[in-house]
């Protein structure tokens, strides 16, 4: 017997248009802020098929139908959701959340799907979701006593990677006396 395979993705809401409205709120929260309780796992569904539908056409429409799609988990209080769908559609679902830009209801804000993991068991996905439940909580302390001019660096944190520092030439310059022999010692011929 063959096991259906699936995949289970775990979706996060984020409120960019929001950003800087609240200055006594920190950043994390106004980003993060909990969905209205009109949104149900229907209406998300329904808004989801509409996007599919609008973006592929006849041909998504049928992928995702026969994809056994669902919301297996959602939380208005996080802002995230576990959807699950066939191994072989779930890029088409990804897809669709990534143009979808407002809550599928009627007059619904505006906000950004976002993606956050993909998994191949419900289990993965679960532990993924109380992951960054965990760290928001702890960014949204922290943000309240290190808080900088620069809204994005308070969300992400600082890159801890060192910059390269890369020479920029002038593309339409050509000079430069070795400039023949560079080229030669890539040539073959």
């Amino acid at each position: 017997m063959v096991r259906i395979k699936e995949r289970y993705l775990l979706v996060k809401i984020i409120y960019p248009n929001e950003l800087g409205s609240r200055p006594d709120v920190p950043d994390v929260v106004v980003l993060n802020q909990p969905t209205t309780d009109q949104l149900n796992p229907a209406a998300l569904l329904r808004g989801l098929r509409a996007e599919v539908a609008s973006l592929f056409g006849d041909y998504g429409s049928g992928a995702i139908e026969g994809g056994n799609l669902s919301v297996k988990y959602f939380s208005h209080a996080t802002s995230t959701f576990i959807l699950r769908t066939s191994r072989s559609s779930y890029r088409i679902v990804w897809a669709a959340l990534t143009f979808m830009n407002s809550i599928p209801i009627r007059n619904g804000k505006p906000c950004v799907f976002r993606v956050v993991h993909v998994s191949g068991t419900m289990r993965k996905a679960e532990e993924e979701a109380i992951r960054r439940a965990r760290d928001l909580i702890f960014a949204a302390e922290n943000e309240g006593k290190e808080n900088t001019s620069d809204p994005l660096s308070n969300i992400f944190g600082k890159s801890e990677r060192p910059r390269r520092k890369a020479a920029m030439a002038d593309p339409l310059s050509v000079g430069g006396d070795n400039s023949d022999i560079e080229m030669g010692e890539i040539s073959d011929g």
